[in-house]
Formats: C-alpha cells, sequence, structure tokens
C-alpha cells in the first residue's frame, strides 16, 4: 500500500476515535466468557486490559477528552514516560513452582470435575526454565499498541517529524524483557508512519531503570533481608490463606498438609499466565472463586507493599536518582521553552519494571493509605487504594506531561495508565493540572535532598 493512502488511512482513523468518547464502558469483562472471573485481582500478573477494559474493544481507543488542560490556547511541550515492560513469561523460579503443582494435580488430585480432568488429560506443562521472564508475543503488542495510542493522545509530541529530528529519547533497563519492549516501541511508531529508512537508538541506563539493584541500602536491609517481609510470612501462615488452601485441596481431593502456600501460588500464577500470555480461561483458574483471588490479590499487594512501597523509607528513597531525574528535563524543558528555543527533548520513552514505578509513586506519596498494610488487617483493607492490580499490570506507564499555557503557565498532568491522577497534597487545583511551579513547591524537601548516594549508604556518616 502507498505510503499516502496508508497516513490518510490512519489520519482518518485517529480521527474517529478521537472524537468518538462513548467509552464502551458497558463491555464488561464479567459477561465475557474468555476472560477468567478472577481477572481483575492478578496484581502484578494482569493485563492491562483490565486496567483499561474499553481497550478489550479496540486496542487502539483513546479519549482525548482526558487531557483537559484549564484553557484551548494550552500547548504540550514536553512527554515522559516512564513504562513497564509488556507480558513476559514466568521466571525461572515460579516455572519450578508451577511444575511441583502441576505434578501434584496431575497424578495425586482424586477429584472428578470436568474442568479437573481436563488438566489431568489434556493439558500440558509447556513452561519450561529457560523462558526467565522474557517478553512474549503479546508484550510485544503491549507496547506497539501504547506507542500508537500514546500518539494519538499527544500528536504534537509524538510525532514522525519529532521522532525523525532525534527528539524524543529511549532509555531502556538491560533486562532482555525491557531491551524487546523499547525495540517493539520504536516498531509500533515506526510502522504506524511507515519509516523504512531510519533506525532509532536507545540507551541501556541500569542506574536509572533499575536504580534498586544499586542502592547498598535496600539490598542489605530489605531485598537481602528474610525478615523484612515478615508481615508477608505471616499472612501466608494466617486463617485466610490457610482457607485459601484448604479449599484448593478440598477441589482437588488430596490432603490439606500435600497444598502448600508456594503451591497456591503457583496456581494462581497458572492461571493468571494462560491469561495473560495466551488469553486462555484455563481450567486452572476453577480452582479459585472471587473470594480466594481477593486473598491472592492481598498477599501479593503486602509483598509489593513492604519490599517496593510504603513499608520502609528506603523502598520509595532508593528511587531518588530517578526522580531528580525527572525534574531536570522537566525544568529543562520549561527554560529552553521560556527563551523561545525548541524543546530539545520533546519526548522521554524510559523502560523498566514495576520495581522501577512503584518506588517513584511511593515517593510521589500516590496510593498512599491511612493504614499500613499488615498481616492483620486484611478485612479493614478491603477499600485500600494501594492495589497492584490496578496501578502496576503489563506495560503499567506514568505519564508527566508539561504543558504552557501561555503568559509563563506551566502545567504538569500526571496519568497513571492513560489515566489521569491527582499529586496527593494538590487535590485543590483545577482538576488535575496544577501548575508546574506549585508542584515542585510541594515536592521542595525532595527536590532539594533526597540524594541517592546519601540515602543508599548503609551507615551515615555522623553529623
Amino acid at each position: 500500500m502507498p505510503t499516502a493512502v496508508w497516513k490518510v488511512i490512519v489520519v482518518y482513523f485517529t480521527s474517529v476515535v478521537g472524537s468518538c468518547c462513548c467509552f464502551l464502558n458497558d463491555v464488561t469483562p464479567e459477561n465475557n466468557p474468555n476472560i477468567p472471573a478472577i481477572a481483575k485481582y492478578f496484581t502484578t500478573k494482569g493485563r492491562y486490559e483490565e486496567v483499561n477494559p474499553y481497550l478489550i474493544e479496540d486496542i487502539l481507543a483513546v479519549n482525548r477528552s482526558i487531557l483537559q488542560p484549564p484553557s484551548p490556547q494550552c500547548r504540550q511541550i514536553h512527554l515522559t514516560a516512564i513504562i513497564r515492560h509488556g507480558t513476559r513469561y514466568p521466571t525461572t523460579k515460579n516455572v519450578k513452582k508451577m511444575q511441583k503443582f502441576y505434578e501434584l494435580v496431575k497424578s495425586g488430585a482424586a477429584g472428578k470435575q470436568s474442568w479437573l480432568r481436563e488438566i489431568q488429560t489434556q493439558w500440558t506443562m509447556w513452561y519450561t526454565e529457560d523462558m526467565d521472564g522474557r517478553l512474549v508475543q503479546k508484550g510485544v503488542n503491549d507496547h506497539k499498541h501504547l506507542a500508537v495510542r500514546l500518539s494519538k493522545l499527544f500528536p504534537a509530541l509524538m510525532s514522525e517529524e519529532k521522532l525523525r529530528g532525534g527528539f524524543i529519547q529511549f532509555t531502556t533497563s538491560s533486562k532482555h524483557r525491557c531491551v524487546n519492549s523499547t525495540l517493539s516501541f520504536k516498531a509500533g511508531l515506526t510502522e504506524l508512519w511507515a519509516i523504512t529508512d531510519k533506525e532509532f537508538d536507545h540507551a541501556v541506563n541500569d542506574a536509572l531503570m533499575r536504580f534498586f539493584d544499586q542502592c547498598t541500602k535496600f539490598v542489605e536491609e530489605v531485598d537481602n533481608n528474610p525478615s523484612a517481609l515478615s508481615e508477608v510470612d505471616k499472612f501466608k501462615q494466617g486463617p485466610e490463606m490457610r482457607r485459601v488452601q484448604q479449599k484448593i485441596a478440598d477441589r482437588l481431593r488430596v490432603p490439606y498438609n500435600n497444598v502448600t502456600d508456594d503451591m497456591v501460588e503457583a496456581a494462581f500464577y497458572l492461571c493468571a499466565y494462560e491469561f495473560a500470555i495466551k488469553t486462555v480461561n484455563s481450567p486452572w483458574c476453577r480452582l479459585f472463586d472471587e473470594v480466594d483471588a481477593q486473598v491472592m490479590e492481598y498477599a501479593n499487594d503486602l509483598k509489593q507493599f513492604w519490599k517496593r512501597g510504603y513499608g520502609y523509607d528506603i523502598n520509595s528513597k532508593s528511587s531518588c536518582v530517578l526522580f531528580h531525574d525527572l525534574f531536570s528535563r522537566l525544568d529543562k524543558a520549561a527554560s529552553e521553552n521560556k527563551s523561545g528555543q525548541q524543546v530539545t527533548e520533546a519526548v522521554t520513552v524510559q523502560i523498566g519494571h514495576a520495581e522501577t514505578i512503584l518506588p517513584l509513586l511511593t515517593l510521589l506519596g500516590f496510593f498512599k493509605d491511612s493504614d499500613a498494610l499488615t498481616s492483620t488487617n486484611y478485612a479493614s483493607q478491603t477499600q485500600r487504594s494501594f492495589r497492584t492490580s490496578h496501578m502496576l499490570p503489563y506495560a503499567a506507564n506514568l505519564l508527566l506531561v508539561l504543558y504552557d499555557c501561555g503568559g509563563g503557565d506551566l502545567r504538569l498532568q500526571p496519568l497513571l495508565n492513560e489515566k489521569p491522577v491527582t499529586f496527593p497534597g494538590l487535590t485543590d487545583q483545577k482538576a488535575s493540572m496544577p501548575l508546574y511551579q506549585d508542584v515542585k513547591e510541594h515536592y521542595k524537601d525532595l527536590l532539594s535532598g533526597c540524594d541517592f548516594e546519601t540515602e543508599c549508604q548503609l551507615f551515615k556518616p555522623e553529623a
């Protein structure tokens, strides 16, 4: 197809989708037999489509009405997108747990249900240890599609002209799933604009995208410290989790003590991965009802809370380097814009991990509940805002958009997973687009401090 014709189709398609905002919210996953009833509880193993269900109907749909600058003359001048890699295979550690549980079900389960018979006679264990967290085809598509949607949401920034001109920068973690997500994101743009005559570089930067590995205090006090997750361990031994184990043992008709908490986790992963990777509502999902899935979700949220979220101060402080990188880039865009120059970095795309985004969201104060998540307050946390199923599906993204609204009026809009969020503590501002200066004032203590080297030292020098 000639390039010009393809562009006309894309432009037409963009305008049609851009103008439609009757957002198909009646597409409820609940009515879809191909979607597990428990899919919305898959935490960090969840599909992006469960967070934005309108994408089930049309994966390239965007809702431009969510970007509501205070006046029509506001111009987008910079976008930073911090994105998690796309859908991936399980890690070696989880594949081993899944294999062990599969063996128990295949040889030990005496239940007579048709779904159990299906697992025992038709389902084969196709996950292998060498898959070890690699990106799957669905993950390639996650990023290709996200790239196209962002070009529709931010056409002045994410454009062919800006890409060709070198105004869009790409940075990634060194992990293969992130590098391949970055290549997929770029391919989404080059295929959209039918660019075949040029390649676009990316930088690998683990100091930024895997800061947690390089923060000694975090590694020693949290990551490598078994007692740091004692609340998680207590919950796994507690009544809610024990009940899930018993129900699974009953469904399989195996002795209670044969089903360990690792196996329950493996069963949940089998359901989640079959769905995320192959879009299959597999018989493994029949091992859980909604109550069980909510307990499983809480167990994982508890782990993320104590390991990457509000549990320990160092979890968020380990992201100081990414925080300063973000604001120095916003400042540079603001000053270039003020002096009448073209902003040299219109878009920054940074691709990392759930563990990259969550500490930064925590540092910025998002999704903070009045009470900490603990092993004993499951029942009182049903309305919690700290929910990784909503925050961190595959291809989760934190977007920060800088606007110039004329007369030195700069505004910053944060979006999470293509939905506006409000900076905590700035809720009285105009909707979700506060003055950039007010955002900086709100975070002034972090901007003047939050030094990665100092925060990450194991032993702070005496003052």
